[in-house]
């Protein structure tokens, strides 16, 4: 094994002349392998300065029906003995987050105001049998909720995630240090050394480990990039179809089994067809007429008066999440009342007929694979479990209570490479995913104003790393908070934000602000006179990787 990988890192292939197809594993035929991952991540939205924050609430929402329910999923397969392995990213942002103990007591203060407002709609829909149904729904759902994040895990979410990592099940990798769009910096290579450094920095104080993989943002990748993680230690990562079949030269098992870069570096590829059962917005199954519609939320449906209790106090009207609907017909005005128990049965249903469809696949790949046997990777952002797809949690769990009866199995990429630590070595295409698959979602007439501002940052921050050492302890806080500013202002959300449209204002003046904030700074320290009253305050503010060292824009740390 050991001369098969000295000859792979310098580029000689060898192929293994052994058949693994249809092996059997435990009594049963096995033929390839899914992977599914759930790329967890949300931007830094952390306000103290206000004692309500409309963003803040992306949060709470991503917590009370993605995150919790998540748990509750490995729980119950883990209580029930079902094999079941999953890999899903955790970003810096998410995580430091998850750890900050206002966040944490005002979630609890978010989720006591919702499990109110959810005990008296039960007693007001009391003569309505089907929408008291739904009302008793959702104030089980949010007072699970509360009783998982206070009882169970100790407000401790983060320790959660990594109980399952440790034991075996979940394989949890960081994302760029704050969801940084790589390729944008590719003429700063410091800047992308500094949001890979940070990442496994930051994973290794939380998860207790070294970190296997990690996503790149967007899954944006550039020729070259992989040298940057290969210098970390990082053994994979993820790419669009295109990045793979569009390599050079064309992959020999296409995207069904991952390739080296020259750095070593393996990449995995998106399953597309996979992906569109789940992500079309014409034929997946989050679409179907008995899931709870997402549009309709009592904080906009219900009478003013009635919600205006449980709005922030400048009394606009907002989603709450809790809803009484079902999609029923996406092109029809009219919205029967939700019916959770036959949701949670179609979902179960679309489980089924999801692993059956991979099993086909899977089944029909082995028949062309004959020296190793096909993984089929799943990304998806993980809100869409829960939070867009409310039903899609238990449509999960039942993906792997189905799957222990198939003829196929679970596994993560890494304990893949593990099976097959020889893989073919090729260029990796630039790609991404989205629209068009190759930067045009961030790099848009409607946001490409800010990669100026953004690259002025970058270089500031990298004379400040070359330039003098602090004099005193004050100097080297200012030197670290702005290198938080500026990963917080590389933050890919904000681009994408502008693109779609949504809170465009809160994009612009999230990257103004932390843009300005290290131009002060670097005025500051180069004229020897830091702010230390407003340093403070700033430091409050953003307050992201408590044990960041801003010498990793340093030219020399490359």
């Amino acid at each position: 094994k050991n001369v098969l990988n000295f000859l792979e890192k310098y580029g000689i292939n060898i192929v293994y002349k052994k058949n693994f197809r249809n092996r059997k594993y435990g009594g049963k035929i096995m033929n390839g392998y899914l992977s599914l991952v759930l790329h967890a991540h949300l931007p830094y939205v952390r306000h103290p300065e206000y004692k309500e924050f409309l963003e803040e609430d992306w949060l709470y929402e991503a917590i009370t029906e993605t995150y919790i329910p998540l748990l509750e999923m490995f729980e119950n397969l883990t209580r029930d003995n079902i094999p079941w392995n999953m890999t899903i990213t955790m970003s810096g942002t998410l995580v430091n987050m998850m750890n900050d103990g206002l966040l944490r007591e005002r979630y609890v203060r978010h989720i006591n105001k919702l499990i109110e407002f959810c005990e008296n709609e039960v007693e007001r829909l009391s003569p309505y049998p089907d929408m008291l149904n739904v009302a008793k729904h959702n104030l089980w759902f949010n007072t699970r909720a509360k009783r998982v994040f206070e009882e169970k895990y100790g407000r401790d979410l983060v320790g959660a995630f990594r109980k399952f990592q440790d034991q075996g099940n979940l394989e949890i990798i960081p994302v760029t240090a704050t969801h940084g769009f790589l390729p944008v910096m590719k003429d700063y290579p410091e800047a992308v050394n500094a949001q890979v450094f940070m990442a496994k920095k930051d994973y290794i104080k939380n998860f207790g480990r070294e970190p296997k993989g990690m996503w790149l943002a967007e899954c944006a990748y550039y020729p070259g990039q992989d040298k940057f993680l290969e210098k970390h230690g990082i053994r994979y990562f993820l790419v669009d179809a295109h990045g793979i079949m569009h390599s050079d030269p064309r992959p020999v098992y296409g995207i069904y089994s991952p390739v080296y870069t020259k750095n070593y570096v393996a990449a995995f590829a998106r399953d597309l067809e996979s992906s569109e059962q789940v992500w079309s917005s014409e034929s997946g199954y989050p679409g179907d007429g008995l899931y709870r519609e997402f549009h309709k939320d009592a904080g906009y449906e219900l009478d003013y008066e009635l919600v205006k209790p449980y709005l922030h106090s400048d009394g606009v009207r907002r989603n709450i999440g809790v809803k009484y609907h079902a999609i029923t017909d996406k092109k029809g005005s009219y919205k029967a009342v939700y019916n959770p128990e036959a949701a949670a049965g179609r979902a179960k249903e679309h489980a089924y007929n999801f692993v059956f469809n991979r099993s086909k696949q899977i089944e029909y790949l082995a028949s062309k694979m004959k020296y190793r046997k096909p993984i089929v990777v799943s990304p998806y952002d993980a809100e869409l479990y829960g939070h867009w797809w409310y039903e899609g949690p238990i449509f999960l769990e039942w993906v792997f209570r189905a799957t222990a009866e198939s003829d196929f199995s679970t596994i993560t990429p890494y304990k893949y490479l593990e099976q097959y630590p020889t893989n073919q070595i090729v260029d990796v295409s630039m790609s991404s995913w989205g629209a068009n698959g190759y930067y045009d979602v961030w790099i848009d007439g409607s946001n490409d104003y800010a990669y100026r501002h953004l690259h002025k940052a970058a270089q500031k921050m990298i004379e400040l790393a070359n330039g003098r050492e602090p004099y005193n302890e004050l100097e080297y806080r200012a030197l670290n908070q702005a290198a938080r500013e500026l990963l917080m202002a590389q933050t890919s959300c904000w681009e994408f934000i502008m693109f779609t449209g949504t809170m465009v204002g809160y994009a612009h003046k999230k990257i103004s602000d932390h843009v300005h904030r290290l131009f002060k700074i670097y005025e500051d320290f180069k004229n020897g006179r830091i702010d230390e009253g407003w340093l403070n305050e700033i430091e409050s503010r953003d307050n992201i990787f408590p044990e960041i060292e801003y010498r990793m824009y340093r030219t020399d740390w490359l």
